[in-house]
Protein backbone atom coordinates (compact mmCIF):
# COMPACT_ATOMS: atom_id res chain seq x y z
CA UNK A 1 0.00 0.00 0.00
CA UNK A 2 2.50 2.15 0.71
CA UNK A 3 4.41 1.70 -2.99
CA UNK A 4 0.96 2.48 -4.50
CA UNK A 5 0.60 5.99 -2.71
CA UNK A 6 3.71 6.61 -4.39
CA UNK A 7 3.48 4.96 -7.83
CA UNK A 8 -0.02 4.08 -8.14
CA UNK A 9 -1.40 5.24 -11.85
CA UNK A 10 -3.76 8.37 -11.50
CA UNK A 11 -6.56 7.08 -13.64
CA UNK A 12 -9.63 8.83 -14.68
CA UNK A 13 -11.79 6.09 -12.67
CA UNK A 14 -9.70 6.41 -9.73
CA UNK A 15 -11.29 9.81 -8.57
CA UNK A 16 -14.97 8.18 -8.28
CA UNK A 17 -16.77 5.81 -6.14
CA UNK A 18 -19.74 5.70 -8.89
CA UNK A 19 -20.48 1.97 -9.06
CA UNK A 20 -21.34 2.41 -12.70
CA UNK A 21 -18.36 4.60 -14.09
CA UNK A 22 -16.33 1.62 -12.17
CA UNK A 23 -18.17 -0.95 -13.38
CA UNK A 24 -17.93 0.68 -17.24
CA UNK A 25 -14.09 1.18 -16.72
CA UNK A 26 -13.73 -2.75 -15.87
CA UNK A 27 -15.48 -4.11 -18.64
CA UNK A 28 -13.32 -1.57 -20.79
CA UNK A 29 -10.11 -2.62 -19.55
CA UNK A 30 -10.95 -6.34 -20.02
CA UNK A 31 -8.55 -7.33 -23.28
CA UNK A 32 -7.40 -3.70 -24.00
CA UNK A 33 -4.87 -1.58 -22.70
CA UNK A 34 -5.34 1.37 -20.02
CA UNK A 35 -3.87 4.19 -22.71
CA UNK A 36 -6.77 2.63 -25.43
CA UNK A 37 -9.03 2.92 -22.99
CA UNK A 38 -9.35 6.29 -21.51
CA UNK A 39 -10.49 8.61 -24.07
CA UNK A 40 -13.25 6.08 -25.06
CA UNK A 41 -14.20 6.03 -21.14
CA UNK A 42 -14.35 10.01 -21.26
CA UNK A 43 -16.09 9.58 -24.47
CA UNK A 44 -18.85 7.44 -23.50
CA UNK A 45 -19.52 8.65 -20.10
CA UNK A 46 -20.35 12.36 -22.21
CA UNK A 47 -22.55 10.18 -24.13
CA UNK A 48 -24.38 7.71 -21.66
CA UNK A 49 -23.62 9.36 -18.04
CA UNK A 50 -25.87 6.50 -16.07
CA UNK A 51 -27.16 3.19 -16.46
CA UNK A 52 -30.39 4.54 -17.50
CA UNK A 53 -29.08 6.68 -20.68
CA UNK A 54 -27.23 3.62 -21.33
CA UNK A 55 -30.28 1.13 -21.42
CA UNK A 56 -32.61 3.81 -23.24
CA UNK A 57 -30.12 4.20 -26.08
CA UNK A 58 -30.29 2.04 -29.24
CA UNK A 59 -27.88 -0.70 -29.33
CA UNK A 60 -26.62 0.91 -33.16
CA UNK A 61 -25.52 4.25 -30.83
CA UNK A 62 -23.85 1.85 -28.29
CA UNK A 63 -21.94 0.22 -30.47
CA UNK A 64 -21.00 3.40 -32.48
CA UNK A 65 -19.51 4.75 -29.36
CA UNK A 66 -17.27 1.57 -28.70
CA UNK A 67 -16.49 1.38 -32.46
CA UNK A 68 -12.97 0.00 -33.19
CA UNK A 69 -12.33 -0.70 -29.17
CA UNK A 70 -12.75 -4.29 -30.40
CA UNK A 71 -14.50 -7.44 -28.61
CA UNK A 72 -17.74 -6.15 -29.23
CA UNK A 73 -19.66 -8.90 -27.15
CA UNK A 74 -18.72 -6.17 -24.49
CA UNK A 75 -20.73 -3.49 -25.13
CA UNK A 76 -23.52 -5.56 -26.29
CA UNK A 77 -23.96 -7.25 -22.80
CA UNK A 78 -23.01 -3.95 -21.08
CA UNK A 79 -25.97 -2.31 -22.85
CA UNK A 80 -28.23 -5.22 -21.79
CA UNK A 81 -26.91 -5.71 -18.02
CA UNK A 82 -27.90 -1.64 -17.73
CA UNK A 83 -31.32 -2.92 -19.26
CA UNK A 84 -31.79 -5.36 -16.27
CA UNK A 85 -30.33 -2.96 -13.50
CA UNK A 86 -32.92 -0.39 -14.79
CA UNK A 87 -35.65 -3.33 -14.68
CA UNK A 88 -34.68 -5.22 -11.71
CA UNK A 89 -32.61 -2.61 -9.44
CA UNK A 90 -34.41 0.78 -10.07
CA UNK A 91 -30.91 1.93 -11.43
CA UNK A 92 -29.00 1.29 -9.18
CA UNK A 93 -26.07 -1.19 -9.31
CA UNK A 94 -26.38 -4.00 -6.89
CA UNK A 95 -24.01 -4.33 -3.92
CA UNK A 96 -23.63 -8.30 -3.66
CA UNK A 97 -21.92 -11.14 -5.52
CA UNK A 98 -24.97 -12.56 -6.54
CA UNK A 99 -26.50 -9.45 -7.82
CA UNK A 100 -23.35 -8.63 -10.27
CA UNK A 101 -22.77 -11.73 -11.41
CA UNK A 102 -26.46 -12.00 -12.46
CA UNK A 103 -25.74 -9.11 -15.26
CA UNK A 104 -24.71 -10.23 -18.18
CA UNK A 105 -20.99 -9.87 -19.18
CA UNK A 106 -19.85 -9.29 -15.34
CA UNK A 107 -17.80 -12.61 -14.09
CA UNK A 108 -16.03 -12.97 -10.70
CA UNK A 109 -12.86 -10.64 -11.46
CA UNK A 110 -15.53 -7.71 -12.52
CA UNK A 111 -17.47 -8.19 -9.30
CA UNK A 112 -14.82 -8.34 -7.58
CA UNK A 113 -13.36 -5.26 -8.32
CA UNK A 114 -16.86 -3.09 -7.99
CA UNK A 115 -17.48 -4.85 -4.64
CA UNK A 116 -14.18 -4.11 -3.24
CA UNK A 117 -14.00 -0.54 -5.24
CA UNK A 118 -17.32 1.29 -5.45
CA UNK A 119 -18.48 -0.67 -2.19
CA UNK A 120 -15.49 -1.36 0.21
CA UNK A 121 -15.80 -4.80 0.25
CA UNK A 122 -13.13 -6.96 0.84
CA UNK A 123 -13.12 -9.86 -1.29
CA UNK A 124 -10.44 -10.04 -4.10
CA UNK A 125 -10.12 -8.97 -7.61
CA UNK A 126 -7.82 -11.49 -9.46
CA UNK A 127 -7.00 -10.21 -12.91
CA UNK A 128 -4.11 -11.67 -15.13
CA UNK A 129 -1.76 -8.95 -13.20
CA UNK A 130 -2.67 -10.41 -9.85
CA UNK A 131 -2.34 -13.75 -11.13
CA UNK A 132 0.91 -13.39 -12.23
CA UNK A 133 2.18 -11.94 -9.16
CA UNK A 134 0.88 -14.34 -7.19
CA UNK A 135 2.31 -17.02 -9.08
CA UNK A 136 5.50 -15.64 -8.22
CA UNK A 137 5.11 -15.14 -4.73
CA UNK A 138 4.05 -18.64 -3.39
CA UNK A 139 6.34 -20.30 -6.44
CA UNK A 140 3.21 -21.57 -8.20
CA UNK A 141 4.84 -23.44 -11.08
CA UNK A 142 1.54 -25.32 -12.74
CA UNK A 143 0.02 -23.18 -15.62
CA UNK A 144 -3.07 -20.95 -13.61
CA UNK A 145 -5.23 -21.81 -15.62
CA UNK A 146 -5.24 -25.13 -14.38
CA UNK A 147 -7.73 -26.18 -11.16
CA UNK A 148 -4.93 -26.74 -8.48
CA UNK A 149 -3.40 -23.75 -9.46
CA UNK A 150 -6.65 -21.36 -9.74
CA UNK A 151 -8.09 -22.88 -6.27
CA UNK A 152 -4.25 -21.96 -4.73
CA UNK A 153 -4.57 -18.20 -6.57
CA UNK A 154 -8.13 -17.75 -5.48
CA UNK A 155 -7.57 -18.70 -1.65
CA UNK A 156 -3.99 -16.53 -1.41
CA UNK A 157 -5.84 -13.47 -3.05
CA UNK A 158 -8.92 -14.36 -0.77
CA UNK A 159 -6.77 -14.76 2.62
CA UNK A 160 -4.54 -11.45 1.37
CA UNK A 161 -7.34 -8.61 0.96
CA UNK A 162 -7.52 -6.14 4.35
CA UNK A 163 -10.63 -5.08 5.72
CA UNK A 164 -9.93 -1.89 5.05
CA UNK A 165 -9.35 0.16 1.80
CA UNK A 166 -9.48 -3.53 -0.01
CA UNK A 167 -10.47 -1.66 -3.37
CA UNK A 168 -6.98 0.31 -3.17
CA UNK A 169 -5.21 -2.94 -1.97
CA UNK A 170 -6.97 -4.39 -5.47
CA UNK A 171 -5.75 -1.83 -7.65
CA UNK A 172 -2.39 -1.60 -6.04
CA UNK A 173 -1.86 -5.44 -7.01
CA UNK A 174 -2.66 -4.72 -10.54
CA UNK A 175 -0.54 -1.23 -10.70
CA UNK A 176 2.22 -3.59 -9.28
CA UNK A 177 1.65 -6.07 -11.79
CA UNK A 178 1.55 -3.43 -14.82
CA UNK A 179 4.74 -1.80 -13.62
CA UNK A 180 7.12 -3.97 -11.60
CA UNK A 181 5.95 -7.65 -11.44
CA UNK A 182 5.97 -7.68 -15.48
CA UNK A 183 5.20 -10.52 -17.78
CA UNK A 184 8.90 -10.38 -19.11
CA UNK A 185 11.51 -8.80 -17.19
CA UNK A 186 10.49 -8.14 -13.87
CA UNK A 187 11.77 -5.38 -11.90
CA UNK A 188 12.16 -7.67 -8.93
CA UNK A 189 14.90 -4.52 -7.42
CA UNK A 190 12.07 -2.05 -7.39
CA UNK A 191 9.45 -4.79 -5.74
CA UNK A 192 8.24 -4.01 -2.47
CA UNK A 193 7.65 -7.71 -1.75
CA UNK A 194 10.65 -8.83 -3.06
CA UNK A 195 11.91 -10.50 0.69
CA UNK A 196 8.40 -12.81 0.28
CA UNK A 197 8.63 -13.74 -3.08
CA UNK A 198 9.30 -17.20 -3.24
CA UNK A 199 9.95 -17.56 -7.44
CA UNK A 200 13.12 -14.42 -6.80
CA UNK A 201 14.78 -16.96 -3.97
CA UNK A 202 14.68 -19.88 -6.40
CA UNK A 203 15.71 -17.79 -9.16
CA UNK A 204 12.98 -18.99 -11.56
CA UNK A 205 10.59 -15.51 -11.14
CA UNK A 206 10.87 -14.98 -15.51
CA UNK A 207 9.70 -18.31 -15.61
CA UNK A 208 6.37 -18.40 -13.85
CA UNK A 209 3.71 -18.29 -14.48
CA UNK A 210 4.34 -21.13 -16.50
CA UNK A 211 3.14 -21.41 -19.90
CA UNK A 212 0.37 -23.64 -21.00
CA UNK A 213 0.85 -24.81 -24.57
CA UNK A 214 -0.19 -22.73 -27.25
CA UNK A 215 -1.70 -23.66 -30.67
CA UNK A 216 -0.82 -21.76 -33.90
CA UNK A 217 -4.33 -19.71 -34.60
CA UNK A 218 -5.83 -21.49 -37.67
CA UNK A 219 -6.09 -19.51 -41.33
CA UNK A 220 -9.40 -19.09 -42.37
CA UNK A 221 -10.59 -17.46 -46.30
CA UNK A 222 -13.26 -15.17 -46.61
CA UNK A 223 -14.36 -13.49 -50.08
CA UNK A 224 -16.47 -10.35 -49.96
CA UNK A 225 -18.21 -8.20 -51.95
CA UNK A 226 -18.01 -4.03 -52.07
CA UNK A 227 -21.45 -3.38 -54.49
CA UNK A 228 -21.56 -0.08 -55.09
CA UNK A 229 -24.59 1.87 -56.84
CA UNK A 230 -24.79 4.28 -59.63
CA UNK A 231 -25.46 6.93 -57.14
CA UNK A 232 -22.24 5.60 -55.18
CA UNK A 233 -23.68 4.06 -52.00
CA UNK A 234 -22.62 0.88 -50.50
CA UNK A 235 -24.44 -2.27 -50.30
CA UNK A 236 -24.14 -3.02 -46.80
CA UNK A 237 -25.29 -6.03 -44.25
CA UNK A 238 -25.65 -5.93 -40.77
CA UNK A 239 -24.64 -9.24 -38.72
CA UNK A 240 -26.60 -11.01 -36.29
CA UNK A 241 -27.20 -9.27 -32.78
CA UNK A 242 -24.79 -12.50 -31.51
CA UNK A 243 -21.58 -14.05 -32.30
CA UNK A 244 -18.40 -12.40 -33.60
CA UNK A 245 -18.57 -8.57 -33.99
CA UNK A 246 -22.50 -8.91 -33.35
CA UNK A 247 -24.46 -5.98 -34.48
CA UNK A 248 -22.31 -4.31 -36.44
CA UNK A 249 -22.54 -3.50 -40.10
CA UNK A 250 -20.38 -5.10 -42.96
CA UNK A 251 -19.73 -5.68 -46.41
CA UNK A 252 -21.51 -9.15 -48.29
CA UNK A 253 -19.95 -12.26 -48.18
CA UNK A 254 -18.62 -15.37 -45.96
CA UNK A 255 -16.16 -17.86 -45.77
CA UNK A 256 -14.93 -19.66 -48.47
CA UNK A 257 -15.69 -23.80 -48.09
CA UNK A 258 -12.68 -26.27 -48.69
CA UNK A 259 -11.88 -25.63 -52.50
CA UNK A 260 -13.67 -23.24 -53.71
CA UNK A 261 -12.50 -20.16 -55.15
CA UNK A 262 -12.91 -16.92 -53.56
CA UNK A 263 -15.12 -16.03 -56.63
CA UNK A 264 -17.42 -18.92 -56.47
CA UNK A 265 -17.41 -18.28 -52.61
CA UNK A 266 -18.53 -14.85 -53.62
CA UNK A 267 -21.42 -15.50 -56.09
CA UNK A 268 -22.43 -18.46 -53.93
CA UNK A 269 -22.95 -15.58 -50.82
CA UNK A 270 -24.33 -12.98 -52.70
CA UNK A 271 -26.98 -15.70 -53.79
CA UNK A 272 -27.56 -16.96 -50.35
CA UNK A 273 -27.91 -13.69 -48.45
CA UNK A 274 -29.22 -11.22 -50.75
CA UNK A 275 -30.36 -13.28 -53.52
CA UNK A 276 -28.11 -11.63 -56.15
CA UNK A 277 -26.55 -13.29 -59.42
CA UNK A 278 -22.68 -11.71 -59.94
CA UNK A 279 -22.09 -12.02 -63.26
CA UNK A 280 -18.68 -10.07 -62.90
CA UNK A 281 -16.96 -8.28 -60.74
CA UNK A 282 -13.12 -7.14 -60.02
CA UNK A 283 -10.73 -8.68 -58.27
CA UNK A 284 -8.88 -5.83 -55.66
CA UNK A 285 -6.68 -7.67 -53.73
CA UNK A 286 -6.34 -9.68 -50.78
CA UNK A 287 -6.06 -8.07 -47.16
CA UNK A 288 -5.19 -9.80 -43.92
CA UNK A 289 -6.77 -9.48 -40.62
CA UNK A 290 -6.10 -11.25 -37.33
CA UNK A 291 -8.36 -12.11 -34.72
CA UNK A 292 -7.72 -13.85 -30.87
CA UNK A 293 -8.34 -17.00 -31.84
CA UNK A 294 -7.83 -17.07 -36.26
CA UNK A 295 -6.35 -15.26 -38.73
CA UNK A 296 -8.81 -14.49 -42.28
CA UNK A 297 -7.27 -13.78 -45.46
CA UNK A 298 -10.05 -11.87 -47.08
CA UNK A 299 -10.17 -11.56 -51.46
CA UNK A 300 -12.18 -8.43 -52.31
CA UNK A 301 -13.94 -8.24 -55.31
CA UNK A 302 -15.97 -4.80 -56.55
CA UNK A 303 -18.89 -4.68 -58.29
CA UNK A 304 -20.80 -2.16 -59.31
CA UNK A 305 -24.94 -2.83 -58.86
CA UNK A 306 -27.60 -1.85 -61.83
CA UNK A 307 -31.17 -2.21 -61.66
CA UNK A 308 -31.04 -4.57 -64.04
CA UNK A 309 -28.98 -7.36 -61.43
CA UNK A 310 -32.51 -6.76 -59.38
CA UNK A 311 -33.36 -5.70 -55.70
CA UNK A 312 -31.57 -7.44 -52.63
CA UNK A 313 -33.40 -9.37 -50.78
CA UNK A 314 -33.54 -12.37 -48.50
CA UNK A 315 -33.19 -12.83 -44.99
CA UNK A 316 -30.71 -10.98 -43.94
CA UNK A 317 -30.95 -6.67 -42.87
CA UNK A 318 -29.17 -4.72 -45.67
CA UNK A 319 -29.40 -0.77 -46.78
CA UNK A 320 -27.63 1.20 -49.02
CA UNK A 321 -25.40 3.61 -47.38
CA UNK A 322 -24.45 7.25 -48.54
CA UNK A 323 -20.60 7.85 -48.48
CA UNK A 324 -21.22 10.75 -46.36
CA UNK A 325 -23.79 8.32 -43.66
CA UNK A 326 -20.90 5.47 -43.10
CA UNK A 327 -19.20 7.29 -40.56
CA UNK A 328 -22.40 7.18 -38.60
CA UNK A 329 -22.61 3.12 -39.24
CA UNK A 330 -20.97 1.14 -36.46
CA UNK A 331 -18.88 -1.27 -38.19
CA UNK A 332 -15.49 -3.34 -37.32
CA UNK A 333 -11.66 -2.50 -38.31
CA UNK A 334 -12.30 -4.86 -40.82
CA UNK A 335 -14.78 -3.27 -42.57
CA UNK A 336 -12.53 -0.11 -42.38
CA UNK A 337 -9.14 -2.35 -44.15
CA UNK A 338 -12.21 -3.50 -46.60
CA UNK A 339 -13.11 0.23 -47.69
CA UNK A 340 -9.35 1.39 -47.83
CA UNK A 341 -8.01 -1.53 -50.02
CA UNK A 342 -11.22 -1.34 -52.49
CA UNK A 343 -11.33 2.86 -52.65
CA UNK A 344 -7.41 3.67 -51.72
CA UNK A 345 -8.06 6.92 -53.27
CA UNK A 346 -10.93 7.88 -51.26
CA UNK A 347 -12.90 10.66 -51.19
CA UNK A 348 -10.20 13.07 -53.15
CA UNK A 349 -10.28 9.85 -55.56
CA UNK A 350 -14.03 10.62 -56.33
CA UNK A 351 -13.93 6.55 -55.86
CA UNK A 352 -15.26 6.28 -52.41
CA UNK A 353 -15.47 7.86 -48.76
CA UNK A 354 -13.13 9.44 -46.80
CA UNK A 355 -12.07 6.42 -44.41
Amino acid sequence: MAWYRGHGRDLPWRHTKDPYRIWLSEIMLQQTQVNTVIPYYRRFLERFPDSRALAEAPLDAVLKAWENLGYYSRARALHEAAGCVCRMYGGRIPDDREGLMGLPGIGPYTAGAILSIAFAQPVPAVDGNVRRILCRIACIRQPPAQREAREIIGALAAALVPPEAPGAFNQALMDLGAAVCTPRRPVCGSCPVEAHCLARRAGIEADLPASAKTVRPPVRKMSVGVVSSAESALLMVKRPGKGLLGGLWRFPGGEAAPGESGWEALGRWMKAELGLAVSEADFVGEISHAYTHFRLKVGLFRWVWSPSHGSPAGGVEWRWVAWDALATLPVSKLERKILAAAFPGGASGAEGPPV
